[in-house]
């Protein structure tokens, strides 16, 4: 039976390089078979919108789009704090493929069935 990952992400453009390096160790729980959860919180809610991380790029890594879209296409989850998503004022019928906006209650439920997490 898999393990739980969830990686917790409060950065966008602000710090590029933690974003980056956030969705780098999610692909690689994903890859090692752990059920994994990337919760988006404070800043980091802003790659949740539609074009955004369309010119993160990182030397030295795959850019954040490509490294987004493969975890999502890996069966990777995306959840959105709500409150940080609403408090910026982004478009929520918006929100870019496999990003769920969510309360605490949803982050909250996947920590409590014994996932690790790390934070960036």
């Amino acid at each position: 039976m898999p393990g739980k990952f969830c990686v917790s992400l409060m950065v966008a453009k602000n710090d590029t390089d933690k974003a980056t390096v956030a969705f780098v160790v999610a692909n690689a729980a994903l890859a090692s078979g752990q059920e994994t959860l990337v919760f988006l919180s404070t800043e980091a809610v802003r790659l949740a919108v539609k074009g955004y991380s369309d010119d993160i790029h990182e030397e030295g890594f795959a850019p954040i789009k490509q490294l987004m879209d493969n975890y999502v296409a890996g069966g990777g989850q995306i959840f959105v704090c709500s409150p940080c998503f609403k408090k910026r004022a982004l478009e929520e019928s918006q929100p870019i493929d496999g990003a769920l906006i969510v309360g605490g209650a949803k982050l909250v439920e996947f920590l409590s069935q014994g996932a690790a997490s790390l934070s960036f």
